[in-house]
């Protein structure tokens, strides 16, 4: 049995869903093929970046996000007696704020909204089994028969054992961590309704408020001590909470069994291409980054947006050719590495413990709650809306050898570092001149 489309992508996360709906809107054939037949009870990303809500509103699916999640602007940091905030408010524009949604409502909403469009197809319950002759060969859950899809372009947006990657023989550079990370949503107080992330001595928390008066968190654990953690119960579990955040008794302390807290090892790594001839990668596939700033979805969204872009103008103008997709990788690339590059250093600041350490990270907190520049610089880059790189002058401020600057940066030095229309597409101007 075989199946033909203009868009087969290989993936139904949040990636591929976005990439999908994007390309039904341009009325493009598009099928995406997903592995899984239920939601799936992993654990994966929920915080959504500006940049990323910014996407959504161009999909009109922005409104009803807004009513699944829970926003918020601010994330206050506690360092022992110290405390520090990083405020999203002070970013130009409307997109000022963070939003937390629970990733298989997410899920749902982008692909409900997609189904909307004749133009899109979704198989679930289908694993790629391997490319074929420049076809891809599909098993389908309960069905012997093996599916040939064949389409003018493949997108592998299946997550970090991408066959499509493996295909296109696109190599990994690889970052390992020496931490990893207990992970659960439980109740919340009705006091926690911002980001908050409290360290002290070894032990990190990172608490995200979501919708329904939940909260997810994130507990940093040595490697190789899960069984140790394990073996303690989880009354030791509640007791680190409680410790690092003592509003949380009452709360956390609903939870009653190990099961329910999951085991997230972070790493990260990067392609070193991602388009060859009529196949790309997007997402975890083309890199995966430390969850330290919640990003790896947000790329994932950020990617389906530029390359969703191309191929819409591609359709749109007849003019169809793999060699275009050197205009993805061209944008993308780069700005993938930044993020992964920002991840990395926030969590070497956390994975050490030792007193020097600490002192550092702590007196780097400060001045950047006390240089506005610096503050900016952090909240620009996390956001995805622009990139303000980070230069020694700034490095030397951090480390406390030159002193903060304390002036306000103009409306003007603000917006200059957004990613405009030109930058997102470049593509476009010179298609102009291609015609």
């Amino acid at each position: 049995m075989s199946m033909n489309t203009e868009i087969a992508i290989v993936g139904g996360g949040i990636g591929g869903l976005t990439l999908g709906l994007k390309l039904a809107r341009a009325n493009i054939e598009v099928l995406v093929l997903e592995k899984l037949d239920a939601p799936s009870s992993v654990y994966k990303g929920e915080l959504l970046q500006p940049k990323s809500l910014k996407i959504f509103k161009r999909l009109d699916a922005l409104d009803v996000i807004r009513e699944n999640g829970f926003s918020f602007s601010r994330i206050a940091f506690e360092e022992g007696e110290k405390e520090f905030a990083m405020d999203y408010s002070i970013l130009p524009g409307e997109y000022d704020y963070s939003l937390m949604i629970e990733h298989e409502k997410l899920k749902g909403i982008l692909l409900k909204r997609a189904l909307r469009y004749p133009s899109f197809h979704y198989l679930s319950g289908t694993l790629a089994k391997e490319y074929d002759n420049g076809e891809l060969i599909v098993k389908r859950k309960d069905v012997k028969e093996q599916l040939t899809v064949k389409a003018d372009f493949f997108i592998g947006a299946e997550g970090r054992n991408s066959i499509t990657r493996k295909v296109m023989n696109s190599k990994i550079k690889k970052i390992e961590y020496n931490h990893q990370f207990l992970t659960v949503t439980f109740p919340r107080p009705q006091s926690l309704e911002e980001g908050k992330i409290i360290s002290k001595d070894e032990r990190f928390l990172g608490l995200f408020p979501l919708p329904d008066a939940k909260v997810r968190s994130v507990y940093l654990i040595p490697e190789g001590t899960y069984k140790k953690h394990l073996q303690k119960g989880i009354h030791h579990f509640h007791k680190n909470y409680l410790e690092l955040l003592p509003e949380l008794e009452g709360y956390v302390t609903r939870l009653k069994n190990w099961k329910d807290i999951q085991l997230m090892i972070p790493t990260a790594f990067y392609a070193d291409k991602y388009v060859d001839g009529r196949l790309a990668i997007l997402g975890d596939a083309a890199h995966t980054v430390h969850p330290m700033a919640g990003e790896g979805m947000n790329m994932a969204i950020q990617d389906a947006d530029i390359l969703g872009e191309l191929l819409a103008e591609m359709y749109t103008s007849g003019r169809i050719s793999p060699d275009k997709l050197k205009w993805y990788e061209k944008v993308r690339k780069p700005r993938a590495e930044n993020m992964i590059s920002l991840s990395h250093l926030s969590a070497i600041a956390y994975s050490y413990s030792n007193r020097v350490i600490t002192g550092i990270r702590r007196k780097g907190l400060k001045q950047i709650e006390r240089d506005k520049t610096l503050q900016y610089k952090q909240m620009l880059n996390v956001s995805g809306l622009g990139y303000w790189p980070e230069s020694l002058w700034d490095r030397l401020i951090q480390a406390g050898m030159l002193p903060a600057r304390r002036p306000e940066l103009s409306a003007a030095d603000k917006s200059h570092y957004f990613y405009t229309e030109k930058d997102d597409y470049p593509w476009k101007k010179v298609e102009q001149y291609d015609k």
